[in-house]
């Protein structure tokens, strides 16, 4: 009789009052790509770290191939077969590809003066490399690759013990254009075909339906549905809905008619950064959101960090306002009434060893302290606490680190920081990365409400994303704008801007 490869039954979890999981019954085929879907906060992560050895379960058992396991720490799901590969994959900038493969079995023998056989190790690289229908160098650093080699990097390190049988991957795609998606896709699909079970995690629904052969959807702890996907593609069930709960009618929120346009609240007239992108021009109005597409190396990301003072000009002029400004730092930025939420929040946007409010209130040092520099504590928890119900941050715990909030609510602070900072220009970069269907919703709405007292830039790789909510768009293509912010652009036309530099409003 064949088991299953992985077997839950009635795993549950608890944090302090949180019931985070509650009597989970899962199973994972070998040899199948399987979904886990759910709002932030639904219990899928917790649920695949139990499985991986970070979080141990309060009740249920858990078995592999029939046998039952119990997974103290990470080592231990490894052994047992169970490999993961996180949303930011930590891996060593400064070693190659096939180093970090290897990293911690580099000597063929164990032994304290054991010497490293470099050009054995990427030998050995280049033969484990060949089992898969990808092609990357793997003698560059891990900092010279694309997100989608470091993808595939991780991908094979967490391979690289043969006795794997399951690989968790969260938010694989996070950070990939299309072309890149497409080949991580293939070797998920080699994956497949040599019988190793795949767990993958993901918001991005539309690739639910691309890769997986089932799926499973977690609500408030609860698993409460698995079905194959071809039932979902033939009966057209929406896979929104099903997260939720209940029917999501429009993701993005209306537009703005002409009469709800303010005064011009920034204005930046041929901008440039030398060998980033050059004679960027474009205004943004109070009561309005400007939407910029780029994929990765448009140069989006560096103008994004030029307007905010992180990223030097070589020409062109920007004001704020009606006042000439050209900030040297990003402290100038702030001073001049300009906010970023960056697209990378672990890296830029966060302090994740200090708790909510001390992230919230960073951005914004007047309004966080009062007389002699003294913290106002009471109204600085109280305007956290405030953010965090509007953006329904879960778990509510604002005295918890950061580094413990899921990726879609780390996100939320981030946003949460850029209402305490009160700018009149928001620049929001890759605002809903990690975050599911219902909560990017909400933050679409409160985008919105940010633009009816300030200017608001959205800067996005996802082409649906910046159409769907901008009042007026264009794009950026290999650090050029291609066409000028217009509200008469097509998703079509935005979409051919920025993948292929030609403009047409088609």
């Amino acid at each position: 009789m064949s088991h299953p490869a992985l077997r839950a039954r009635a795993v549950s979890k608890r944090f302090g009052p949180v019931n985070a999981l509650s009597d989970v019954d899962f199973i994972l085929e070998a040899g199948e790509v399987h979904a886990l879907l759910g709002v932030n906060g639904a219990g899928k992560s917790t649920f695949i770290k139990i499985l991986s050895g970070v979080y141990q379960r309060d009740a249920g058992s858990i078995e592999v191939d029939g046998q039952a396991i119990d997974c103290r720490n990470p080592k231990d799901a490894i052994r047992h077969g169970i490999a993961t590969v996180q949303q930011h994959p930590e891996l060593v900038g400064d070693f190659t590809g096939y180093e970090n493969i290897f990293l911690g079995r580099e000597a063929q023998r164990p032994g304290l003066l054991s010497r490293i056989d470099r050009a054995g190790l990427a030998r050995r690289a280049a033969s484990f490399l060949a089992r898969f229908p990808v092609e990357i160098d793997l003698t560059r650093k891990v900092a010279e690759m694309s997100a989608v080699e470091r993808e595939i990097v991780a991908i094979l390190q967490a391979l690289a013990g043969d006795h794997i049988r399951i690989l968790i991957l969260d938010e694989p795609t996070s950070t990939l254009t299309e072309v890149e998606k497409k080949l991580l896709f293939k070797l998920i699909d080699t994956l497949r075909a040599g019988g190793i079970a795949v767990l993958y995690i993901t918001h991005r629904l539309e690739e639910v339906l691309e890769i997986a052969d089932r799926l499973s959807v977690f609500r408030g702890g609860k698993l409460v549905a698995t079905m194959p996907v071809a039932d979902v593609k033939q009966q057209n069930l929406s896979l929104a809905t099903l997260m939720l709960g209940q029917a999501l009618d429009n993701v993005f929120p209306a537009k703005r008619d002409g009469a709800a346009i303010g005064a011009e609240v920034l204005k930046v007239s041929r901008l440039s950064s030398a060998g980033k992108f050059e004679t960027i021009s474009f205004s943004v109005n109070k009561g309005e959101i400007v939407g910029i597409f780029g994929l990765v190396g448009s140069g989006v990301d560096e103008l994004a960090k030029t307007l905010f003072g992180a990223n030097p000009a070589s020409s062109g002029e920007m004001m704020v306002s009606g006042r000439s400004i050209r900030p040297a730092s990003p402290k100038e930025a702030l001073q001049s009434g300009i906010f970023l939420v960056p697209g990378d929040r672990r890296v830029e946007g966060l302090a994740l060893a200090e708790n909510a409010i001390f992230n919230i209130t960073l951005a914004n040092p007047d309004r966080a302290a009062g007389f002699a520099g003294f913290l106002r504590r009471r109204s600085n928890r109280r305007a956290s606490t405030e953010f965090a119900t509007r953006l329904a941050l879960s778990p509510p715990n604002l005295s918890m680190a950061v580094s413990g909030f899921s990726g879609g609510n780390q996100q939320k602070i981030v946003v949460a920081k850029g209402l305490f900072a009160d700018a009149e220009v928001y620049i929001i970069v890759e605002p809903t990365v990690g975050v599911d269907i219902g909560a990017r919703a909400k933050l679409y709405g409160l985008m919105r409400e940010l633009a009816r007292s300030a200017g608001v830039i959205v800067i996005s790789s996802d082409c649906d994303e910046v159409h769907g909510l901008a009042d007026r768009s264009f794009a950026l293509y290999k650090g050029r704008q291609i066409g000028v912010p217009s509200a008469e652009i097509t998703r079509d036309g935005l979409l051919l801007a920025g993948i292929m530099g030609e403009c047409r409003h088609v």
